[in-house]
């Protein structure tokens, strides 16, 4: 293997092929044209960040609990042992037991599904609301733009708990869609702000001002052009869609707006806090808790890797940081450069020396 300085590489792109260049660096052949599944996975590139592969893990864990959740518990979530009333944790309950004897483990179980329904529910709803309002404002320029600019400034401003309370309180037993279309509206107007910024900055770009000279129609421009830039922004609102709902949820069934048959953590917490479980009867409240602060975590993991994919300094600078523990460096080590001096130069202070 030959060492090649850093004068000797020639600068891609002055009078050198990129691919020369790559090859002449590495020694190795310039990665070829990328398929639809290269394509298909560069677009999810954003969740090969060990933070989001963490959030990842702990979310497909809940997943699974959501969707064997008959498997997994012991018991039915309503079902009464009057012999275990306001038990503690043992190897029959696992979580222990409320004051009618139900089984807090199982409740947990069942709870998840009904969180992650109304978190992802949400977080699709008010996505799509957030990218059809966002792109459109940014693409468009007059009144259009600033009519659905105004829009967003007013659902910013609009307090979303209240909302969600009145319109929650209309129904006697609310199904599950309508809670998160309730918090899909009141949580779409930041994903919509970001999302118009970033539209207004790529409208602008060389290849959008070519394909719009190359008469390309407007759903063409958007979908094809534009889009695929914006996937990583669009993820990040999703996840702090979904976040927002998950905690919007447990937030009113805590407080009792949504009916106890709607099963979730939040109505865990709520029966805990009405039969005096605080302080004593720690095993009633804190699952619940600790589930809801997990998945906060791990929805939180996610979107840190893709804020650090989608900003080139956190990218790069976490990329280094990688590189570093690789080679048995620690991050925070600081490095200093010591340049030995050239043969027959001496210091100012010799020289100095030397005269008197």
């Amino acid at each position: 293997m030959t060492n090649t300085t850093a004068a000797e590489i020639p600068a891609a792109g002055v009078g050198v092929p990129e691919t020369a260049t790559l090859r002449s660096v590495t020694g190795a052949e310039p990665p070829a044209h990328k398929t639809f599944w290269g394509q298909l996975a560069s677009s999810f590139a954003m969740f090969r960040n060990p933070k989001s592969l963490a959030g990842l893990i702990i979310i497909g864990v809940f997943v699974l609990v959501a969707i064997f959740g008959d498997l997994i518990a012991p018991f039915g979530p309503l079902e009464k042992d009057y012999q275990a009333l306001r038990q503690g944790p043992s190897l029959t309950h696992l979580l222990g037991t409320t004051h009618m004897g139900e089984d807090i483990f199982s409740q947990i179980v069942f709870g998840t599904r009904g969180v992650l329904i109304v978190g992802f529910l949400a977080g699709i709803m008010g996505t799509f609301i957030a990218v059809v309002v966002g792109v459109i404002a940014g693409y468009t320029r007059g009144w259009r733009s600033e009519s659905l600019s105004a829009l967003t400034n007013v659902f910013l401003v609009i307090p979303g708990l209240p909302l969600i309370i009145i319109v929650a309180s209309q129904f006697e037993d609310p199904p599950l869609w309508v809670i998160a279309l309730t918090l899909a509206i009141t949580g779409w107007a930041w994903g919509a702000r970001v999302l118009r910024a970033q539209t207004m900055s790529l409208r602008n770009r060389d290849f959008v001002q070519a394909a719009r000279a190359n008469g390309e129609s407007l759903p063409r421009l958007i979908f094809v052009e534009m889009l695929p830039n914006l996937l990583a922004i669009i993820a990040s609102s999703f996840v702090g869609t979904v976040t927002a709902a998950v905690l919007g949820l447990t937030t009113l069934a805590f407080i009792g707006v949504i009916p106890i048959s709607n099963l979730n953590w939040g109505t865990i917490l709520f029966w805990a806090q009405s039969n005096g479980a605080f302080p004593s009867y720690w095993w009633w409240y804190v699952p619940a808790g600790l589930c809801i602060a997990i998945l906060g975590v791990a929805l939180s993991l996610v979107n840190f890797g893709i804020d650090e994919y989608v900003n080139p300094r956190l990218r790069s600078a976490g990329e280094r940081a990688r590189a570093m523990k690789k080679r048995g460096l620690s991050v925070t080590d600081a490095v200093t450069v010591v340049r030995s001096a050239p043969s027959g130069a001496q210091a100012p202070a010799e020289k100095a020396e030397e005269k008197k």
